[in-house]
């Protein structure tokens, strides 16, 4: 499994200043090979003859003319304006598969910055990293896991500088054992981030909620300085280390609880929400982009992969809160509105707290899943 180890460097001012020079770079010619793409695309659309854009095209023209247009460039890795400019063939790849948006050029920012490299260009000696054309960088602690280095990406949030290092493992020591209590259901909430079929509730920390009134508060600050000033730049460093502290308290809360689900299921049954379409619920988009329901399924998703668990996706239109879990009984209303939390089946009188029953349903959606998935055959227990 390819996986990621993301650690806090320690530079000092001079390798900084490095770092954040490189990034730079790494953004213009990201910018540069998307304005260059539009004009040879549009080119290319009204004469055939003309040559189609590509990521390999656009980067020997940067190496043809960067030493004399932009010769600064020469200053840091070669791989920053190269993996640039390849990760611009990658989401124009993506654009015309239907996977996401036209690209956009990138915007100078203090606060957000990075570059990439290949694994011909940086190692790693215990606690440090040598990067090209700058040395040794110290990181906070060594990296996780063994196995084949591919990447690194060196980036900054606020002003801390961190590399996330990518690598090809099958060494998952570091994993808790497994307890294989067998399968559950999870449904997740605003009220309450997850509700579990076993009957537990798990409050989501709702970083966002909490810090909201600081945040408007550095955010009026911000907006009140003169901009170019240092003051602005103070103030800009303050609201970025307020959004990374609410960004590191959600992602917390989020890999404590599927670290604990895969560790004591085998099999998992969630559902597969909308949430691009549910944030734009202007009533619930604050609540459910504070829960991150994605990244919630995102890391249960890889987490279950390294275990060898099973996570079960429900099919968007299925009715989990609307239908009786009762056995016999499968009872679905027509209607249920967000504002009833509890109800009671008229076939069977059973009276269902809506999460709970959800969960209940998504469970047995998950054994018959699994059943039908192996034949009939009896689970094997994790090791």
């Amino acid at each position: 499994m390819i996986i990621s180890h993301k650690i806090r460097l320690a530079p000092n001012n001079q390798q900084a200043t490095y770092l954040a020079k490189a990034a730079g770079t790494a953004r213009f010619a990201y910018n540069w090979a998307l304005a260059e793409w539009q004009t040879q695309y549009a080119a290319w659309q009204d004469d055939n003859t003309q040559p189609k854009p590509n990521q390999m095209s656009l980067r020997r023209q940067l190496n043809a003319i960067k030493r004399e247009q932009f010769p600064w460039m020469l200053e840091v890795t070669k791989n920053a304006p190269q993996m640039a400019i390849i990760q611009l063939g990658a989401a124009f790849k993506n654009f015309f598969a239907g996977r996401a948006q036209y690209p956009r050029f990138k915007k100078k920012s203090k606060s957000r910055d990075s570059f990439t490299l290949t694994n011909d260009q940086f190692s790693i000696d215990a606690c440090r990293i040598r990067i090209p054309n700058l040395g040794l960088v110290r990181m906070r602690e060594t990296l996780r896991f063994s196995g084949k280095i591919l990447s690194a990406t060196v980036s900054r949030t606020a002003d801390q500088w961190f590399a996330s290092i990518t690598v090809d493992t099958q060494d998952y020591h570091h994993l808790p054992p497994t307890e294989n209590q067998g399968t559950v259901g999870v449904d997740l909430g605003v009220s309450a981030l997850a509700t579990l079929s076993t009957g537990e509730k798990v409050a989501g920390a709702k970083p966002h909620k909490a810090l909201l009134s600081r945040l408007r508060r550095l955010s009026r600050r911000l907006s009140r300085k003169i901009k170019g000033s240092a003051n602005r730049h103070k103030a800009q460093q303050k609201l970025a280390k307020l959004h990374a502290r609410i960004a590191n308290i959600r992602q917390d809360s989020l890999h404590q609880l599927t670290t604990d689900l895969t560790r004591r299921f085998h099999t998992i049954g969630i559902e597969d929400l909308n949430v691009s379409g549910m944030v734009k619920n202007r009533h619930l988009s604050r609540a459910i982009s504070d829960m991150g329901f994605f990244e919630f399924r995102r890391q249960l998703e890889y987490k279950a992969g390294m275990r060898g668990a099973v996570v079960v996706v429900a099919d968007r239109f299925f009715a989990s809160s609307k239908t009786c879990f009762a056995p016999g009984c499968g009872y679905k209303v027509d209607k249920l509105p967000l504002s009833i939390r509890e109800w009671t089946c008229p076939v069977c009188g059973a009276v269902h707290d809506r999460d709970i029953n959800a969960t209940k349903n998504l469970e047995g959606y998950a054994v018959s899943y699994t059943v039908s998935a192996c034949g009939g055959c009896d689970l094997m227990p994790l090791k």
